[in-house]
């Protein structure tokens, strides 16, 4: 089966030349307004060429469905890319719950590239359908609607639904074959822990609430994590030193924002190698990370010129570019 990837290798190689460079994130940043910059980007071929100029969400949610529609058109089980798709799966569940609950009804807060829509998703919650939804959702999902429907603790419910999206990950990529799917869902893992911890130690979060919402993976001692967050914030830089997140330590020195840079540019440095590898999965999979990493990054650039940040202050959220 050494030959399963070649065809769609090819063809994400052709597609990886339409993928921004740097130097061409250089010049959306160098756009003077918010609406010169989405004007740049539709000229790049960014929408469907009939989106107007002030509907930048419209646009990189197009772009975000454009690179689903790429794949599914090249591979025929889906289940490979599981681990990726489950953050906007989990998205979709908390959304339900608050639209149920809360009635916190907004439009397109849904994701379409997922097994459960916007709509059913939404019955099966108001139905308390639990068994509906897949076995790894369903203990989470009722969890969170419980709490939400007897507290209307918010923050608690995310929590319970981000707990849940942690494990789902590791437990996708445990069943995977693909080294580069096994080693982002690690990352994502540490990397949200180390989020927590953070977030913990500035709102004085307690131990209890750490070890709800923490996950525990191979490259992160959640223990002591959250041991060292009680402590402070030099506690946490001092544990993180020791581990493969030392670079996140020194990010974490100079702000959230760095650091969170830091995160995503390490997954980008990890994904590179896959470009050298045309019989497995692995190039393809490299390829939707760094689209959506692309994605995310021209979000930051446009929100941070809709709200009128300097371009210093842009800059230091600017992602790493796959090519």
């Amino acid at each position: 089966m050494a030959d399963k990837y070649i065809y769609a290798v090819a063809r994400i190689r052709a597609l990886e030349m339409s993928l921004f460079s740097q130097a061409t994130i250089e010049q959306l940043l160098a756009a003077k307004t918010y609406k010169e910059a989405v004007s740049f980007l539709v000229e790049h071929g960014w929408g469907d060429g009939d989106t107007g100029l002030n509907d930048s969400d419209v646009i990189l949610n197009r772009e975000t469905e454009k690179t689903w529609e790429v794949i599914r058109e090249m591979v025929d089980d889906m289940s490979v890319f599981d681990v990726l798709i489950l953050p906007d799966f989990f998205h979709n569940l908390k959304a339900a719950i608050k639209t149920v609950i809360a009635g916190e009804v907004e439009a397109d807060i849904f994701y379409d590239n997922v097994p459960i829509k916007g709509d059913e998703m939404v019955k099966i919650i108001k139905d308390r359908n639990f068994n509906a939804l897949p076995e790894y959702m369903q203990q989470c999902a009722e969890e969170a609607y419980e709490c939400m429907a007897h507290t209307g603790d918010g923050q608690m419910c995310d929590v319970i639904i981000d707990n849940g999206t942690l494990k789902a990950i590791l437990m996708a990529a445990g069943d995977s074959k693909c080294d580069i799917l096994r080693e982002y869902a690690e990352t994502q893992v540490a990397v949200a822990d180390i989020k927590i911890a953070v977030r913990s130690c500035k709102t004085a979060k307690n131990m209890d609430f750490m070890k709800r919402a923490m996950v525990p993976c191979e490259t992160i001692n959640t223990d002591r994590l959250a041991k060292a967050a009680l402590s402070g914030m030099e506690d946490i830089v001092r544990y993180l030193s020791e581990t493969p997140y030392s670079g996140g330590a020194e990010a974490l020195n100079d702000s959230s924002s760095v650091f969170e840079c830091w995160c995503d540019n390490r997954i980008i440095e990890t994904i590179r190698p896959q470009k050298f590898n045309a019989f497995t999965v692995g190039p393809l999979v490299a390829y939707v990370l760094g689209r959506l990493n692309e994605i995310k990054t021209v979000r930051i650039i446009l929100s941070g010129k809709l709200n009128g940040l300097p371009d210093s202050a842009i800059r230091e959220r600017v992602r790493e570019m796959y090519v």
